[in-house]
């Protein structure tokens, strides 16, 4: 990879890059640092690694800093993602859905973690999403299948509290 496929990779890659992260970690300045990590591990490597694959090479350097920086801290810091535009009734709805959604997310395994957040956010594909972290097509569709069950469930539990 030269300077000009390397500046490519961080326009095209930084943003989904970044966003993954913060999905993850609810924290601007962690995810920030992480992707700022993983770019510059691309450069030191850029020689080994071809533009072609990139993509994956980056989300795969970033989940694993997402797993070490979480066994690190023990604890995840939340952060509101509303803006000021919205009433504060629906501002009201959408935090509480949005705790709920994250409290769900919380609770699952790092991997299953990673599968939903890069397929129902992202976007990936099965075989994108087994590049990125190692594992094969039908092990992503377990994973993908057991996450959203324990999704369903929590919620399910939380509409017969309610």
């Amino acid at each position: 990879m030269d300077r000009t496929e390397y500046n490519i990779a961080v326009k095209e890659f930084s943003g989904r890059l970044y966003g993954y992260c913060l999905k993850y970690l609810q924290n601007r300045e962690d995810a920030g640092d992480i992707v700022q990590d993983v770019f510059e591990k691309l450069w030191e490597n850029r020689k080994k690694v071809d533009f072609e694959k990139a993509k994956p090479w980056l989300f795969t350097c970033a989940h694993n800093a997402l797993l070490n920086l979480i066994k690190k801290n023990s604890k995840i810091t939340y952060v509101d993602k509303f803006t000021a535009q919205e009433s504060s009734e629906s501002q009201s709805k959408a935090f509480e859905i949005n705790e709920v959604v994250e409290r769900c997310l919380a609770t699952l395994p790092p991997v299953q973690k990673s599968v939903v957040l890069l397929r129902d956010l992202e976007g990936y594909n099965y075989i994108e999403i087994g590049e990125i972290l190692g594992l094969s097509e039908p092990q992503v569709k377990v994973y993908l299948f057991r996450a959203r069950n324990k999704i369903k469930k929590q919620l399910k539990d939380l509409t017969l509290v309610i």
